[in-house]
């Protein structure tokens, strides 16, 4: 997802999509680790996905 795509998205949208990323991260790495991931690429998509969303939600001062 771009960063124009998550811009786009409501704060409690991106909220939920957030969530739903760290869990999907917890299950890749449960996956990777008992070699049953194929794509490992999915886990760096997947944090990257995360860290926009939290450049998006930083607090500015």
């Amino acid at each position: 997802m771009t960063i124009k795509e998550l811009r786009q998205l409501g704060e409690k949208e991106r909220q939920k999509l957030f969530q739903e990323l760290k869990d999907k991260m917890r299950e890749l790495r449960f996956k990777a680790a008992r070699r049953e991931l194929k794509n490992i690429r999915e886990i760096r998509e997947t944090k990257k996905t995360v860290a926009r969303i939290l450049t998006i939600d930083k607090p500015s001062k």
